[in-house]
């Protein structure tokens, strides 16, 4: 990041945006899966709800609360695999889920930004 503003700028303020108006927040009613999870280290908490029609994510909603990282991350998400198979959201990999934020993530944030995507597999792994 560098001090003179522009493109770091612009996705730090995705980010918030994402943190303050998170898309597909919330629970869904009758979810064919559920799972919560934290980072005990940091103590965010993230639980998604998930509605599978055939193969495929129909509905998913998540709640928790944490850092800006670890929200902003879910809600993308969550944006991310709405309409995609199982098996294409289980072959997500942690790189195209930072990659999806847009930003550089230190080591010490890598578990914010990928708990979303840890609870999310752990969710379809009970589907099976």
């Amino acid at each position: 990041m560098n001090d003179f503003g522009g493109v770091d700028d612009l996705y730090r303020d995705f980010i918030l945006d994402h943190y303050r108006h998170p898309r597909n927040a919330g629970t869904l009613e009758n979810p064919d899966v559920t799972f919560e999870d934290n980072n005990p280290l940091c103590g965010d908490r993230i639980r998604m709800d998930v509605r599978i029609a055939g193969d495929r994510i129909e509905d998913i909603r998540f709640a928790g609360r944490g850092c800006a990282i670890s929200q902003a991350s879910a809600s993308l998400l969550t944006e991310a695999v709405k309409g995609k198979t199982v098996a294409e959201v289980q072959q997500l990999s942690d790189d195209a889920v930072l990659e999806n934020l847009g930003i550089s993530i230190s080591a010490v944030r890598l578990k914010c930004a990928l708990l979303g995507i840890k609870v999310l597999k752990s969710a379809l792994a009970l589907k099976r």
